[in-house]
């Protein structure tokens, strides 16, 4: 069983790392307001927080990552290019595992700079690299811009497109609209009776058969709501060759070199992922300028999707071969979208990454 006192060591240790790199110190509180992070997640987030309300500041959250509080804080008052480290406990909530920990320290290194992008990407994740070489972890790598730029390239309407971006970090219900949108599977049996009545009756007759109103929608909304579903039932399917390509790059997972080649391939059909692929092509080069064997790198286009939410290009994450019990050691990614969210309308491009010190130390000490 880890110690704090040797956990926290280990994380002063870490810090000390990215401080040597050239990241400036900083903190966040423990309470951290939670319509921030409901607005940015939704009521998902609730459920993996401890959640608390103030009397005078509403509701509160005990701190479930860095990374947020970081932006809000670089956004208000930093300028790029700046690099930050931290250290500290977060807490989660665990309903399911009650052996994984609620409470555990965290290191952090952040980058914010626009001016290069692909070698801003290769330098943390060499820095990560670097820092975590004497554990022998296995690193594996992402990129959920492609993906993203595959859906915006679709020939769809645009409520369809937007609908499958949503729900990109939840790979079931992304499946199951892709199944939908492409005339795979009818829509659900309520829909298709509400349609059925949407031919003779309009939104507005509907809503005042229905009776009492439940939920929090008004009639509008509602109304607006029951036009939406009849005008999607109406647009043509996706076409099966689109849906059999997004198919072919969701299954991509291979070295990073060879999934390359096969999106270069893939573009040719589907043009709007060539900047994406170029973007990765670049950040390989940049990596290997830095001494990382992008030969033996391994890449899957879908990795980090029910994990890494507010990411959204460049993943990667540092395993326990041999140990899917434990949770990654690091993880980290790009997150430009976020900046924006925080930075009400501006955007600096932004990667980052966290390490649990708890488990480097016991990776070391032969504990875990």
């Amino acid at each position: 069983m880890t110690q704090k006192p040797e956990v926290r060591d280990e994380a002063a240790r870490l810090q000390a790392f990215f401080i040597a790199a050239g990241a400036q110190v900083v903190d966040t509180d423990i309470l951290q307001p939670a319509e921030t992070l409901l607005d940015l997640y939704g009521e998902d987030i609730r459920a993996r927080a401890y959640v608390t309300n103030d009397p005078l500041r509403g509701e509160q959250m005990l701190r479930p990552d860095f990374t947020v509080p970081v932006v809000q804080m670089h956004m208000k008052s930093g300028a790029s290019p700046a690099r930050y480290a931290y250290a500290g406990e977060v807490f989660r909530r665990q309903e399911e595992d009650t052996a994984r920990a609620n409470e555990y320290f965290q290191v952090g290194y952040e980058l914010f700079d626009g001016a290069d992008p692909a070698a801003s990407d290769a330098e943390v994740f060499a820095l990560f690299q670097e820092v975590l070489s004497p554990l022998g972890l296995r690193a594996a790598t992402g990129d959920i811009g492609i993906l993203m730029a595959a859906v915006k390239g679709l020939g769809t309407t645009e409520r369809r497109r937007a609908a499958l971006l949503r729900h990109i970090w939840r790979p079931h219900r992304f499946r199951a609209l892709l199944d939908r949108f492409g005339g795979r599977k009818p829509a659900p049996a309520s829909r298709l009776k509400m349609l059925k009545k949407l031919r003779t009756l309009s939104a507005e007759q509907m809503i005042e058969n229905a009776g009492t109103f439940v939920g929090q929608r008004s009639a509008a909304e509602i109304a607006a709501r029951l036009r939406y579903l009849e005008e999607d039932a109406k647009s043509p399917a996706i076409s099966a060759g689109e849906v059999e390509i997004l198919e072919e790059i969701l299954k991509l997972r291979e070295t990073a070199p060879n999934v390359v080649e096969a999106l270069h391939d893939i573009a040719i059909d589907l043009p709007s992922i060539g900047p994406a692929v170029e973007q990765l092509s670049k950040r390989l080069d940049a990596m290997s300028e830095l001494g990382v064997d992008v030969d033996s790198l391994d890449f899957e286009t879908s990795y980090g999707r029910s994990t890494m939410e507010y990411y959204d290009g460049f993943v990667f994450g540092f395993y326990v071969s041999g140990r899917p019990d434990l949770p990654p050691v690091a993880t980290g990614g790009r997150y430009d979208a976020l900046t924006r969210v925080l930075g009400q309308g501006e955007s600096i491009p932004a990667v980052g990454g966290v390490i649990r010190p708890g488990l480097t130390w016991g990776l070391r000490e032969g504990t875990v």
